[in-house]
């Protein structure tokens, strides 16, 4: 009697049922190149999204959702520490030959160090883009384990001659469709990590350019829109016939794999204590063929990727966390990037970084919107195209052009509650809103050896 009562003891001990008393397990999910418009649940009508969909339906989607930046690396810098474009140390996409992009510096305090610290193992699957292999800053220097791209360059094509696990080079077949393999890895990750408390950052390359997606996701799609046969999509790797039709079915691929991580941690019985969320390092591009416009990848935007338009930055957020957040909710308060260090940091249990920009917005996605603390604003620094400032500050929006040329031009003014589509610019109207976000703009900027506009000191 007593042995069988040892052995009931330590069944139980070792059921999902205990796995509550663990931190959360985190899994945060970034599409790459993934527009406002582009899941169903936000619109998208030219196919489904029904795994990423199940996020939204058995959890919170937040409507107003900001990218670090509107392209790759400073994106990726932005979340990894919790500092927005005007302190961030990356703030552009600075190549490196052969392979990679410039480093951040060695000792920077990143996301996933503060989690291991917590007692989180941490794993990251997909691509990188903010050191190069052997730098300072590579990515097997951040995390337990990373299995992907290194360099965002060489991510231009999803049949790469090789990717990286850890430190080492992992050489490819040339018909090895690189989605396919990090999803692999990832769901080998979770399951390998499946009794302890983890940390997945999964950065998918898709839907980056090139089009690329295997015949079984690309035919039906392209029965669907025959008269696209005769485009060409030219970007890296294989030449795609009909891109159009390819995005689409690369979008499904993305969805199955994405309803393949959540079978398998209901498979597992972690899903209770799962946190996954996803959402797009920043709006919709237009390269490889892709046609934003056909599928109205950017909704009711204005912009694009390199645009600090909404469409540029403002991307879907969707969490799902099983009895803690209740599903189906919906969250307008502003939040971005920046802000995703703290939640997890409050999820894990510890303290964040102090000297960081970013607010935790756990009690928002909790459904506790009366103890959601509130930025007084959101900025955005762009340094290529001209350099372009924008803000956010309540239902306005501030948008700086040409900045780089001459750092008081013409600040645009939106009515984000009024005009969505920012084809209003009611600044004349308004002179005492362009002043203050004018301030806010130059209190938020503080320029870098390595960011500055048209070299110049602070304004």
């Amino acid at each position: 009697m007593q042995k069988l009562m040892i052995t009931a003891l330590l069944c139980a001990l070792a059921s999902p049922l205990f796995a509550a008393e663990r931190a959360p397990n985190i899994i945060y999910i970034m599409a790459d190149d993934l527009g406002y418009g582009d899941l169903s649940c936000f619109g998208q009508k030219k196919f489904k999204t029904p795994n990423i969909d199940r996020l939204a339906s058995e959890g919170v989607t937040f409507t107003d959702y900001y990218a670090g930046s509107t392209v790759c690396a400073p994106t990726r810098c932005v979340l990894m520490t919790g500092l927005h474009t005007g302190h961030a140390f990356v703030r552009g996409n600075r190549e490196v030959q052969p392979e990679g992009q410039a480093p951040m510096p060695a000792e920077i305090v990143t996301l996933p160090r503060r989690l291991k610290d917590a007692g989180y193992t941490t794993g990251m699957f997909g691509k990188w883009g903010l050191g190069a292999p052997g730098s300072a800053s590579d990515p097997s220097r951040h995390f337990d384990e990373f299995f992907g791209y290194n360099c965002q360059r060489q991510a231009h094509t999803f049949y790469p001659t090789h990717l990286w696990h850890n430190d080492k080079k992992v050489l490819l077949k040339e018909d090895t469709y690189s989605a396919d393999l990090i999803n692999d890895e990832l769901l080998k990750f979770v399951r390998n990590n499946q009794d302890k408390s983890f940390f997945a950052y999964v950065p998918f390359t898709i839907p980056h350019a090139a089009m690329h997606v295997p015949e079984e996701d690309h035919a039906p799609f392209r029965e669907l829109w025959p008269q696209f046969d005769s485009k060409i999509g030219k970007y890296q790797g294989p030449l795609v016939v009909n891109p159009i039709a390819a995005f689409a079915g690369m979008m499904t691929r993305m969805d199955r794999h994405v309803g393949q991580l959540l079978d398998l941690l209901k498979e597992l019985g972690i899903d209770d204590n799962t946190i996954v969320s996803f959402t797009s390092d920043n709006g919709p591009h237009m390269e490889g063929g892709h046609d934003p416009k056909f599928f109205d990848s950017n909704g009711p935007l204005r912009g694009h990727k390199r645009d600090l338009y909404e469409g540029g930055i403002r991307v879907p957020f969707l969490a799902r966390w099983p009895g803690k957040i209740k599903a189906g909710t919906v969250c307008n308060i502003p939040v971005a990037m920046w802000d995703v260090m703290p939640t997890c940091m409050e999820i894990a249990g510890v303290g964040a970084p102090k000297a960081i920009d970013g607010i935790s917005y756990l009690p928002a996605m909790l459904g506790n919107e009366g103890k959601q603390q509130r930025h007084d604003y959101l900025y955005w620094a762009f340094y290529e195209r001209g350099g372009k400032q924008a803000v956010r500050w309540g239902q306005w929006k501030g948008v700086r052009n040409n900045v780089g040329k001459n750092p008081d031009s013409t600040l645009e003014l939106y009515n984000l509650t009024r005009d969505l589509g920012e084809v209003d610019n009611v600044a004349a109207d308004h002179p005492d809103i362009v002043k203050r976000i004018d301030g806010y703009m130059r209190d938020a900027y503080t320029p870098s050896d390595l960011w500055s506009f048209g070299n110049k000191k602070k304004r």
